[in-house]
């Protein structure tokens, strides 16, 4: 069997080697055998060399893979004790046997809970009070011991408390088992609903439960099936199958418990299905049909449907209401108007209550409405830039409202609010140990870069109280920018390994994302997509321009999407970074979104666009990663992908490192790691995923020569 790889001669060393001799390495990188494929569309032929490496039970395309592995390791030895270093510095920051705050649901109190050296949860409830004993549902440590990725989902429990469903995925493709567990005998039942969503909810029976099946091969989520408890699963009843492709389908129960909805959902239209929980073996009814470009979203509270909506062009979102006989749009009533400057992002329904989630000018606003009275007001934050956002709240009848806040400098806490009174009690926040960690001694700031269209792009920055702005100070850009996504200010434990190594951490709250509202993402799209690149450039250019950096110790990170960002990012403007971490990219826009049999992509074109039509095809060409590799310098980068990943597939980023090493005419560093066990998300285990940071880190201090 031919190898796809040879040994290329000469070396391959490190932009920080140049500057320091120890870490030179002059070892051989692997270089992918050629095959050349045409694709012709709209008359246009594209060269693949590397399109056989879709292949993926191939042994010559794992040869190859492992080569890029081994590459790597070798590479990297030089930072092994530095990475051990990192990785032990942030699991030295975690409470090891940790609980999240207690909610109550049904008469019972949920917790989740970790215990000292494990790497997985422990699921448990008590009855009535949280001095009650404890009853263990799940402890994963145990289900997790035979397998390399291990994810448990979509726990839902039957109205009487006495069953718990649950998904499994032991391979990280996204495909879960569905399984029944007797909470009241620890019997778990022989009745296996395969290739699911993982999640499923019960109607009030407590024998029927509805779930969703997924296409085998593109992984859509699009048939909703009804299945009797005691029953065979190939038994169960289709109830509803999505036959548009663009779409995605989902099954969940409203608040109230009153309701099982179906949704369907493509980027731009939504529609839903309601049956009375209690009536399952009647039929759903279609709440308001499906018009391309109108997005809804339900919820139900006494006689009426609340629904947040984009009806009559509010680009922003607004609050209706209809009776609940009568669903369709004609009945639709404005509770909150549309606003301008106002993003209506979610509600929340109490009995006393109306939670209105908004966003206005990059900030999350939390708005308390009465529903008799006339009292409205907002909870008050005093941050400059910082993330509040309503959590868990499954009873009805409470005045008692959890959120959830934190800021680039303040660790997460979870706040539960009065709304009648507006006292507010601290639940729980996050410790961070380790006994170094004192909030006072990071400043963060908010500052605004220009763009070269005149926009101006907001940029979150965080770093050690008391750093001056000279050029040399490394900082380390991130941002996504897809899917109207919105990357808000957020605390993390592990980011402090950089900032007390001197970094600047800052994300790009680029367009493509909702950061200002519904038209910021309109603007990232599509025709507009390229404003996500060059948005990121601009902002780099900025802060190069405002001292906070120079282009030798400035460095940029995105993933999935925000991969992509990096893939166009490093052919557009190479010279601008000293590094760049691409995790998961997806990088092979025209070819993947030609291909209707690879997870995600027919639910995409309101995303990127469909090639299938030339005005879309030319315009992803024209910025698509791997078409776009040209014979230039590149930065050093590190490039990461799963065997397994549903969403991006592990061939993308495998062609472009191949494609880049043909291509690229600099001595800069360029490697992949590929993770033979995970899949998007990486590993499953909550210090298995630390270092995969550790490794990331590694590879940034070290081109910052920073050995410790």
């Amino acid at each position: 069997m031919k190898r796809l790889f040879v040994i290329v001669l000469g070396c391959i060393t490190f932009a920080s080697a140049q500057k320091n001799n120890d870490l030179e390495k002059n070892l051989q990188a692997p270089i992918a055998k050629k095959i050349e494929k045409k694709l012709e569309k709209h008359g246009d032929v594209r060269i693949d060399n590397y399109f056989w490496m879709n292949q993926r039970e191939d042994q010559e395309v794992l040869d190859y893979l492992n080569a890029e592995n081994a590459y790597n390791d070798q590479m990297t030895a030089h930072t092994k004790d530095l990475q051990e270093k990192l990785f032990l510095e942030m699991k030295g920051r975690i409470k090891e046997d940790d609980e999240s705050v207690p909610y109550k649901l049904n008469g019972y109190w949920y917790i989740t809970r970790f215990e000292k050296g494990y790497d997985y949860p422990v699921y448990s409830r008590k009855k009535e009070t949280l001095e009650a004993d404890e009853e263990v549902m799940f402890n994963v440590n145990e289900m997790a011991k035979d397998f390399d990725y291990y994810s448990l989902g979509g726990l839902n429990v039957s109205p009487d408390n006495t069953m718990v469903a649950f998904g499994t995925d032991t391979v990280s493709r996204r495909r879960y088992t569905i399984r029944i567990k007797n909470l009241e005998t620890g019997q778990i039942y022989d009745e296996n609903i395969e290739n699911t969503t993982g999640g499923s909810t019960w109607a009030n029976d407590n024998k029927t439960l509805y779930y969703t099946k997924k296409d085998p091969q593109t992984l859509r989520s699009f048939r909703i099936y009804k299945h009797i408890l005691g029953t065979d699963p190939e038994t169960d009843e289709l109830v509803y199958e999505e036959e548009d492709e663009t779409f995605n389908s989902y099954v969940y129960k409203s608040k109230s418990r009153e309701y099982i909805i179906i949704g369907s959902h493509s980027t731009l239209t939504t529609e839903y299905r309601i049956l009375d929980a209690n009536t399952p073996d009647k039929e759903f009814k279609i709440f308001q049909p499906r018009e391309r470009g109108l997005e809804y979203s339900i919820a139900h509270y006494k006689d009426n449907f609340y629904i947040v909506t984009n009806k009559d062009d509010a680009t922003n979102f607004k609050l209706m209401k209809t009776p609940l006989a009568k669903t369709e749009k004609e009945h639709w009533e404005d509770v909150i108007p549309h606003r301008k400057d106002f993003l209506l992002e979610d509600i929340d329904i109490f009995q006393k209550y109306l939670v209105v989630s908004e966003r206005t000018n990059g900030l999350n606003k939390i708005r308390i409405i009465e529903w008799e009275g006339n009292k409205e007001y907002y909870i008050p934050f005093d941050n400059e830039t910082y993330t509040a956002y309503t959590s868990i709240n499954p009873d009805f009848d409470t005045e008692l409202l959890r959120y959830t806040y934190n800021s680039l400098t303040t660790p997460t806490s979870v706040v539960e609010y009065n709304m009648k009174t507006g006292d507010k009690t601290v639940l729980k926040e996050q410790e961070v140990l380790g006994g170094n960690f004192d909030k006072d001694n990071y400043t963060s700031e908010r500052i605004w870069a220009t763009a070269k269209d005149g926009t101006s792009i907001p940029v979150s920055l965080i770093y050690k109280k008391g750093l001056q702005k000279d050029q040399k100070n490394p900082l380390l850009q991130y941002a996504y920018g897809s899917y109207g996504s919105t990357i808000d200010p957020y605390f993390s434990t592990v980011r402090l390994s950089l900032l007390d190594r001197g970094f600047i951490y800052a994300i790009a709250h680029i367009r493509g994302g909702e950061y200002l509202g519904r038209e910021w993402y309109e603007n990232g799209k599509l025709f507009q997509k390229k404003n996500t690149f060059t948005d990121f450039i601009d902002v780099s250019e900025f802060l190069i321009q405002e001292n906070y950096t120079s282009s030798n110790h400035l460095y940029a990170m995105g993933g999935s999407a925000g991969g992509l960002l990096m893939g166009a990012v490093v052919n557009m403007a190479p010279n601008l970074y000293n590094g760049v971490i691409a995790a998961v990219p997806f990088v092979d826009v025209i070819t993947t979104m030609l291909d209707d049999s690879i997870p995600l992509t027919t639910g995409e074109y309101d995303e990127w666009g469909n090639p299938n039509e030339k005005s879309y095809y030319d315009y992803m060409k024209s910025y698509s990663p791997y078409d776009n590799v040209v014979k230039q310098d590149y930065p050093n980068m590190l490039i990461t992908t799963g065997l397994h990943d549903s969403q991006v597939q592990y061939w993308e980023p495998a062609k472009w490192v191949a494609k880049l090493r043909e291509y690229k005419t600099d001595q800069n560093v360029l490697l992949l790691h590929t993770n033979k066990d995970a899949g998007h998300g990486g590993a499953s285990g909550r210090f298995e995923a630390l270092k995969e940071v550790a490794e990331e880190y590694a590879f940034l201090l070290d081109l910052e020569g920073i050995k410790e």
